[in-house]
């Protein structure tokens, strides 16, 4: 079985020293950032260098949100408005649509390069002193919307191929510090938490989500959810989700110590999986060095996500944009029918 984590890689082509590193640590999967793509021919030939690298046919992911969190920008590929910006431009009843199409065009320009893993949707619900960094990104302050939104995006991916990951799980809405830099901690007693577990209930029958590295105060306040062990338990239990359960980037600035000591930590809380991003080689060294070989329940449902990768087809991207600027000006204009 391969190795429970997900790596990044150093740049736009796959060095023998990576490629001899892969093939010996056998990862899950590979994660690509900016700094990995260039043109089109050459993400598909990292695609494919990446999965000989390991023999097999393993999952690429990459952050493709549009707005703040895109790593193919114009003028290759299709250039979008932060989520919440682009869910706010558009009447309620249109939004749905809106946003199954824009992931539908993502995803099908993600299907063309290799990439077959997107991490979204954002199932965190928007609170008024959310990180601004991260409140933009979300797509309502109504957890009912938010569910309703975040399905929409796993719909417009399965469209074009693309397997969706919901995240950061159990909710990343209150956090007042960015996780890139620092630990946030949610102060609210665990009953107020119920409305923000709603959007992660709601779809907790897909096969991947993210933690959050955030600490909840009323379920543990020592941890991160990342490092949690009873965190873990609810998204186990009170939110229901048993599928593939994958760490946030584990070299970000809200966890603390080394990288082996931070991927240790999450499979010790219940993570299946750990996200690695930085495509450092010492850093990849030493997470190797402390990553097991994916077993039992985790084996099973690293399996089962792929098995459930959904079949894509076609996707008009001139229709879909069509159809997306056809219902924003009529919802600016106050005529959506």
């Amino acid at each position: 079985m391969p190795a429970a984590v997900i790596f990044g890689t150093s740049g736009p082509v796959l060095t023998q020293d990576e490629h001899a590193f892969f093939r010996d640590a056998d990862p899950w999967g590979f994660i690509v950032f900016a700094r990995n793509l260039e043109t089109p021919d050459q993400i598909r030939r990292l695609t494919s260098d990446l999965r000989e690298s390991v023999g097999r046919d393993a999952p690429v992911l990459i952050d493709q949100e549009g707005g703040r969190v895109a790593r193919l920008t114009p003028p290759i590929w299709t250039g979008w408005t932060n989520a919440g910006v682009f869910v706010d431009g558009i009447v309620p009843a249109a939004r749905a649509e809106a946003m199954r199409l824009r992931y539908a065009v993502i995803g099908a320009e993600l299907a063309d390069l290799g990439i077959t893993v997107n991490c979204a949707p954002l199932c965190d619900v928007a609170r008024p002193a959310t990180v601004p960094a991260l409140r933009e990104r979300m797509y309502s302050s109504s957890a009912s919307e938010v569910a309703t939104l975040a399905r929409s995006v796993v719909d417009g991916l399965a469209e074009a191929g693309v397997l969706a990951v919901m995240k950061h799980a159990p909710g990343h809405g209150r956090a007042t510090v960015d996780s890139h830099f620092g630990l946030p901690r949610v102060t609210a007693p665990h009953a107020e938490l119920a409305e923000d577990l709603q959007p992660f209930r709601a779809l907790r029958d897909l096969p991947l989500a993210m933690t959050a590295h955030v600490v909840f105060d009323a379920i543990d306040a020592e941890r991160p959810a990342t490092h949690s062990p009873d965190v873990i338990s609810v998204i186990r239990t009170e939110i229901g989700f048993q599928g593939l359960l994958m760490t946030d980037d584990i070299s970000m600035g809200a966890l603390a110590g080394d990288v082996g000591a931070r991927a240790a930590a999450a499979f010790a809380a219940g993570c299946d999986v750990v996200l690695h991003c930085n495509g450092d080689a010492e850093d990849m060294k030493a997470a190797a060095a402390t990553v097991p070989r994916l077993s039992g329940l985790a084996a099973a449902r690293a399996a089962a996500a792929l098995a459930h990768a959904p079949r894509g087809g076609p996707i008009d991207r001139d229709a879909a944009l069509a159809r997306i600027a056809a219902v924003s000006v009529a919802s600016a204009e106050g005529r959506y029918a």
